[in-house]
């Protein structure tokens, strides 16, 4: 997806971190038990972090990998606000994981790439680190279904 414009300056993000916070805290009530932070967000990019915390630890000590798809699937949808802006009602389509490597039982960081939008699909890549790692610990290609009416902006 370009993220500059015609005239070769770089697209502001349609959503802002705070706009995109109060969007997903109504009505998602499942989201209190990861406790997502959105760090960043720019124009069909983002990047969240799910803190550590034992209840996302599965046998063996790793991070267990519904935690890491729902930060994956999270990530996406961040990502994707930052392309379109606020769509409430966009959908998970698809999402398939590979995990690469056990992660250590530290926060994860999900980083979002919008590939391609389209009038009504948005498709991401992403990549799960553990916090302070350059290696992937997991690659994610998930699709949005977007609603048919989007925001004016």
């Amino acid at each position: 997806m370009k993220i500059t414009d015609s005239n070769g300056e770089i697209r502001r993000a349609r959503i802002t971190v705070e706009s995109f916070e109060e969007l997903v805290q109504d009505g998602s009530g499942f989201l209190k038990v990861y406790e997502f932070v959105t760090e960043e967000i720019k124009f069909g990019w983002a990047r969240i972090r799910l803190p550590y915390k034992e209840i996302h630890v599965r046998a063996g000590g790793t991070i267990a990998g519904p935690a890491m798809m729902a930060l994956a699937d999270f990530t996406s949808f961040a990502a994707l606000m930052g392309a379109i802006g606020p769509a409430r009602m966009a959908v998970t389509s698809s999402l398939s994981i590979n995990f690469l490597r056990r992660p250590a039982p530290t926060d994860i960081v999900g980083e979002a790439q919008i590939v391609e939008v389209t009038s009504r699909l948005g498709f991401a890549e992403v990549e799960l680190f553990t916090l302070g790692e350059d290696s992937p610990i997991a690659h994610i290609s998930s699709t949005y279904a977007i609603p048919r009416i989007l925001p004016e902006n």
